[in-house]
């Protein structure tokens, strides 16, 4: 992305919420090149209608979209407002949302609510209080639904999403849940839609985006976070959201971790203070 560009787009402020296994992004639509993501993706036009373009299926123009995990597509706004809520797959949340839309588990579209959640969703500023954010989610999709995901899988969802639980092996978690490694690969993406490799790298990119609330250093969040090095965390944030890293966490986006342990690393570096969470992220 060229800089220009860049400062054009994002001209206005962004807020991210984050909880155990979601997150809300509200603000300016970006340039987003095509990318597939991890876990599903509520997108919700706040100023008008979108377009999305599925690599291998035709342009759908919508208002709501839900776009399935690991489907390779690009979201084009036009520079107005977005929504983007990452529903984690295992979730009664996300199943709530699909039932209430139309369409394929690759793409769905009008939301039931769809009016009341481009309604609320421009009233969603930086400082507004959570229940407000969190009356959005449960309105996106109502935590609760019976019939929920295995609970081998939802535990082990759990545990990847924990402070440290970025690191864990599938081979942990399969003896927790008292199956072998290839038998727990094939229900977490039975019952996922997504692989286990992905939905960890979702949880580190998560874990990231926590340790940015009180943390302004993004390379060491990346490393913290179970990312080989921050080259490493560019090129997969790149591929899984379409836009490279410093083009979100910049000093117009302010960022609050709900319901989530978020504690700074151990050893700083040299010369940095721990930041307040509307300071400038870099």
């Amino acid at each position: 992305m060229q800089p220009a560009l860049l400062s054009e787009t994002c001209r206005d402020q962004a807020a991210l919420w984050l909880w155990p296994g979601h997150a809300l992004y509200v603000g300016p639509s970006l340039e987003l090149d095509v990318h597939s993501g991890a876990v599903s993706c509520l997108a919700v036009g706040i100023d008008g209608e979108f377009t999305v373009r599925l690599e291998h299926g035709p342009a759908h123009v919508a208002r709501t979209a839900l776009v399935g995990a690991r489907v390779r597509h690009r979201i084009v706004a036009g520079g107005g407002r977005m929504a983007f809520c990452y529903l984690d797959p295992a979730s009664a949340r996300e199943r709530a949302c699909r039932r209430l839309m139309s369409g394929s588990a690759e793409l769905a579209r009008d939301h039931a609510h769809e009016r009341e959640l481009t309604s609320l969703a421009a009233l969603l500023e930086q400082d507004v209080p959570l229940p407000a954010v969190r009356q959005w989610l449960d309105l996106a999709g109502p935590d609760g639904l019976s019939g929920s995901r295995d609970p081998r899988v939802r535990q082990a969802t759990r545990r990847l999403s924990e402070s440290s639980g970025q690191q864990l092996p599938a081979t942990e978690l399969a003896a927790e849940a008292g199956l072998s490694v290839s038998a727990f690969l094939r229900l977490f993406r039975a019952e996922t839609g997504t692989t286990f490799r992905r939905y960890r790298m979702w949880t580190r990119m998560v874990r990231v985006a926590t340790l940015l609330d009180t943390w302004p250093d993004l390379s060491t969040a990346a490393v913290e976070s179970g990312f080989a090095s921050p080259s490493h965390f560019s090129s997969a944030f790149h591929a899984m959201f379409g836009l490279r890293p410093s083009s979100l966490f910049s000093p117009r986006l302010t960022i609050r971790a709900a319901g989530q342990s978020s504690p700074a690393p151990e050893t700083r570096p040299h010369g940095v203070r721990r930041a307040s969470r509307s300071m400038p992220l870099r």
